[in-house]
């Protein structure tokens, strides 16, 4: 055999088992050679597609118009057609995904098509899974767009509850503040009236009335100071201190002789220890002192004492109330120096019979203790009893 003819044969040889499918159509699409690899992938013998069949035959309707409208005045515009993606039927009835190459070329004065076809499954299916990855994050954005909206939406109600609820508390607050201010002077006026008739000729059923309407008008006095101190702290910059010069032990000793009248059958004692020269608003530590004790003497046990103790170091000074009894629950303690806070139930008899029973006395002794740039802590268990301490800088001016 010739060199010539093994070349030709080669050349047929790579043709017709070339990687991908090869066509030749005539101007109107009808097959005039095809190769193997174009008829094994669409289950057709040679003889079946030439002369037979034009490559509209193979198409969708969607693909024969697309042809007609495009596939066919592009060929005759711009000669070629590069990475055409359509569908080609096999014999079977099904359509397989194709990506096709085409070229216009004219020989011997016959126009023809030149066709190379390549199958385009896996590159399909990865294309229908990018498309679905993207439908699956748009739709993540839309939800998380949507999200945000309504976050933001209620980020806005939340503010303005906020500012609503603001508003309410402030204008409770400047009430409370001025309706106690209000109530002082008739609570004095009832005070001094009550001294007056005290001064006259009255019988012991007339006195037992008279001393409830002094003590009465006492525990008023008291709330009142309590709410507008507890306004201040709310509403101003916290309660207003005027230190001087005093002795501690001094005139603890004083407010705990004075505290003793108004707990009779109960022990109050005191104990000094250290120097008490210090620098505080005297008249506020004996106002913390008596909500202490109250507080001590409402929740203690009635036959044990209660133990006040002032201490000086070298740089702070002391105040501790301790009262043996029920000690306070756990869970109470964290917001203990809280308004409206107690350390008992409210169903509690001895809270009940308390002069303080709005839950003030606590955190006006906080208050007291922040003012003088201090603090105050409670320590309570069922073996050692309450204590609560206040400690102080010694010149808290």
């Amino acid at each position: 055999m010739s060199s010539a003819a093994a070349g030709h044969r080669d050349k047929q040889a790579l043709f017709d088992h070339a990687p991908c499918g090869l066509a030749v159509t005539g101007e109107d699409g009808t097959f005039r050679i095809v190769n193997s690899t174009f008829c094994e992938w669409l289950g057709y013998d040679d003889s079946a597609l030439v002369d037979r069949l034009r490559i509209q035959d193979l198409l969708s309707m969607g693909g024969r118009i697309f042809h007609q409208t495009h596939w066919a005045p592009l060929l005759q515009m711009q000669g070629s057609i590069a990475e055409l993606k359509l569908d080609l039927l096999h014999r079977d009835g099904r359509f397989l995904p194709m990506i096709v190459n085409i070229v216009r070329r004219r020989v011997d004065a016959v126009v023809q098509h030149e066709l190379a076809v390549f199958v385009a499954e896996d590159r399909h299916r990865y294309e229908r899974e990018l498309l679905a990855a993207r439908k699956r994050a748009e739709e993540l954005l839309r939800k998380e767009r949507e999200a945000q909206q309504a976050l933001a939406a209620a980020q806005v109600a939340l503010d303005l509850q906020r500012v609503t609820a603001e508003d309410r508390a402030m204008f409770a607050e400047q009430m409370v503040g001025i309706v106690s201010h209000d109530l002082r002077n008739p609570v004095a006026a009832i005070q001094l009236g009550a001294v007056l008739v005290g001064q006259g000729e009255l019988s012991a059923r007339q006195r037992r009335g008279l001393d409830s309407i002094v003590s009465s008008a006492g525990r008023c006095q008291g709330l009142i100071e309590d709410l507008l101190d507890f306004t201040q702290a709310r509403i101003g910059r916290g309660l207003s201190v005027k230190p001087q010069p005093f002795d501690l032990h001094e005139s603890i000793a004083r407010a705990v002789e004075s505290l003793q009248g108004l707990f009779p059958g109960r022990r109050l004692v005191h104990v000094a220890r250290g120097a008490g020269a210090c620098v505080a608003d005297e008249d506020r530590l004996a106002q913390l002192l008596g909500n202490l004790v109250s507080n001590a003497m409402t929740y203690g046990d009635p036959g044990e004492p209660v133990t006040v103790t002032t201490a000086g170091g070298p740089d702070t000074i002391e105040l501790a109330v301790h009262n043996h009894g029920q000690p306070i629950a756990p869970d109470v303690l964290p917001t203990l120096f809280e308004a409206m806070t107690r350390g008992q139930p409210d169903d509690d008899p001895q809270a009940a019979a308390s002069g303080h029973s709005v839950g003030l006395g606590l955190f006006i002794v906080r208050e007291i203790a922040r003012a003088h740039r201090g603090e105050v802590r409670v320590e309570s268990a069922a073996e050692t009893g309450t204590r609560f301490t206040v400690v102080l800088p010694r010149h808290a001016g």
